[in-house]
């Protein structure tokens, strides 16, 4: 299946290695034990979909430690005034690359990702009220993804693996995010972990593996999700995202002309 995934994906081989090497067991057994007891399949998804589910709408649920959490759709405040990503999800702006959805064309296109219900369903720890609609698959895809992240040994691997496209430039090209853009994505990443217990260290692990992997200007071809596929990975690409140390912005071309 080609990916929908419009906006958290995650690290380069390297950096998941690194993820997985800094615990035994791996970040998501470890806080799903944590948080479910159990560390099964099913309680791996449920403690992707806490996550994803903050991260994108906020604090909805219980258990978290009283951390407050904007999520992406929420304007920027602070040192992210000016920021807003809604539109990049209800199809307001053409930045859905038709090629990562299985369509055809060279251009953004206008996609609505929250045509399944919006914020309702993420509260009620689902990804949608339709399974067939652009905000189910794009949810389940970043279940799938951030449980290959976080190393879960179940859910993500042999259960409901990541079967979209590796390289996170395809998907998000059209986006031509920004410095603050992408920073305010890693930054409700980490408030959304904080809530639900995970350790300042373990959440500087992943904001690092987020920053290595999609945060640099072009980047030479990583592998990410799954690890051994290169691939180009920058989602940062206009002039304010710090240029890679071992970059090579020729394999960027054809979204130059784009960005502005």
């Amino acid at each position: 299946m080609k990916s929908y995934s419009i906006f958290l994906c995650l690290a380069a081989a390297h950096a998941a290695v690194d993820l997985e090497s800094r615990a035994d067991p791996s970040l998501c057994d470890k806080y799903t034990t944590a948080l479910l007891k159990d560390n099964t399949a099913a309680n791996q998804e449920t403690l992707l979909t806490l996550v994803v589910n903050a991260v994108v709408i906020g604090n909805y649920t219980k258990p978290n430690v009283g951390i407050a959490v904007p999520g992406i759709l929420a304007p920027g405040t602070g040192k992210f005034a000016g920021v807003n990503l809604a539109p990049y999800f209800s199809g307001a702006l053409k930045t859905t690359n038709p090629e990562a959805i299985g369509q055809t064309g060279k251009a953004g296109i206008s996609v609505n990702w929250l045509d399944g219900g919006g914020a309702d369903p993420l509260k009620n720890n689902k990804a949608g009220n339709d399974p067939k609609s652009n905000q189910f698959v794009l949810l389940t895809h970043l279940y799938s993804y951030f449980a290959a992240l976080l190393g879960c040994s179940q859910f993500g691997a042999s259960v409901k693996p990541y079967d979209g496209d590796p390289s996170m430039y395809k998907v998000h090209k059209f986006m031509r995010l920004g410095e603050k853009e992408f920073g305010y994505f890693i930054t409700q990443v980490g408030l959304a972990a904080s809530s639900y217990g995970v350790s300042k260290e373990d959440v500087g692990t992943i904001a690092k593996a987020l920053m290595d992997t999609f945060g640099y200007r072009c980047s030479k071809p990583a592998g990410a999700v799954p690890p051994t596929t290169k691939a180009l990975q920058s989602i940062c690409t206009k002039p304010s995202c710090p240029l890679a140390k071992d970059c090579d912005c020729d394999l960027y071309k054809d979204i130059m002309d784009y960005i502005v």
